[in-house]
C-alpha cells in the first residue's frame, strides 16, 4: 500500500530558472539511470523476492526513488515553467514547450519515452543486487554531471542531496550482497567449465596510433589465470574447441604462478 505525503523529502528552491538546464534534469526524470527506472526495478525485483529480509530492503529503497522521482519532477518543473509563456524560453525545447505545456514527462532529456527496457531484473537475488549497485553508479555520476552544469545554489544543493543517496544505496544493495555469503564469482547454480573459466584471452593486440598497449595486472595474471596469447592467430586448438586442461601447442601461451 502506497501513501502520498504532500511534502517534498527535500524541500527544492531555484532562484533562477534555466529552461535548457530543467531539459538536462530531465534525464533523471525519466532516463535509463532515472529515478523512475531505479524506483520500478527496486520495487519490482522486491515483489519477486522470497528472501523476507532483503525483500524489505528492495522496498524500502524502491519507495525512497518514488520520492527522488518528486524532488527531481518539481526542480524540472521550477525550471521549464518559463517555457509556458517566454517565447525564447521555449525555443529551449519546443517538444516540452508546445507538446507538454512546459511541464514535466516521462522522457529523457533528449524527448525518448520511458521504457520499462531500462530494468534490470532477473529472479535471481545476487545478480539484481549486482545490478543494483551499478544503477546507483551510474545515477551517481549523472548526478555529478548535473551540479557542475548547474548555476543556482538551490537546485545544486537538491542535487547533493540525491547524489549523496545514490551512494547510500550503494552501501546498502553492497551490504545485502556480502551479508549473503555467496563467493564473488558463484553466479547461479550451474558452475562454470574448469581450466576455461581461468584462461584470459590477449583478443586486443600490438600497439594502436593513439598509445594503447598490451597490459598486465591482476585481471590477466597471478593466482589462476592462464594467459592466452591471440587465439585468433594461434595455429593449435582454439580455445572454444580445445578440452578443459590441454595445453596449447602455441609458445605465445603462458601458465603465470600464483604470487
Amino acid at each position: 500500500m502506497y501513501h502520498h505525503v504532500k511534502k517534498l523529502m527535500y524541500t527544492v528552491h531555484v532562484d533562477t530558472p534555466d529552461p535548457r538546464f530543467g531539459n538536462m534534469l530531465l534525464e533523471q526524470f525519466g532516463g535509463a539511470n532515472g529515478e523512475l527506472a531505479a524506483a520500478m526495478q527496486y520495487s519490482i525485483q522486491g515483489l519477486n523476492c522470497e528472501d523476507p529480509e532483503r525483500k524489505d530492503l528492495l522496498m524500502d529503497i524502491g519507495t525512497e526513488e518514488l520520492s527522488h522521482l518528486e524532488i527531481v519532477g518539481a526542480l524540472a518543473r521550477l525550471h521549464l515553467k518559463p517555457m509556458k509563456t517566454d517565447r525564447d524560453a521555449a525555443e529551449a525545447d519546443p517538444l516540452i514547450a508546445i507538446a507538454g505545456g512546459g511541464g514535466v514527462n516521462l522522457f529523457n532529456s533528449m524527448g525518448d519515452p520511458w521504457t520499462a527496457d531500462y530494468l534490470k531484473i532477473t529472479g535471481e537475488l545476487d545478480v539484481d543486487l549486482r545490478s543494483n549497485i551499478a544503477a546507483e553508479a551510474r545515477a551517481k555520476i549523472v548526478y555529478e554531471r548535473l551540479i557542475n552544469f548547474c548555476d543556482d545554489p538551490g537546485t545544486k544543493d537538491a542535487l547533493q542531496f540525491l547524489m549523496t543517496r545514490e551512494i547510500t544505496h550503494m552501501k546498502a544493495f553492497t551490504a545485502a550482497l556480502v551479508s549473503m555469503g555467496k563467493d564473488p564469482f558463484e553466479i547461479g547454480k550451474i558452475p562454470p567449465t574448469p581450466g576455461l573459466v581461468d584462461q584470459f584471452f590477449n583478443d586486443s593486440t600490438g600497439e594502436g596510433d593513439d598509445g594503447e598497449i598490451d597490459a598486465r595486472g591482476p585481471w590477466n595474471e597471478g593466482d589462476d589465470w592462464e594467459f592466452v596469447e591471440a587465439p585468433a592467430f594461434d595455429g593449435s586448438a582454439t580455445p572454444a574447441t580445445r578440452k578443459p586442461g590441454d595445453t596449447p601447442n602455441s609458445a605465445r601461451t603462458k601458465k603465470r604462478a600464483s604470487k
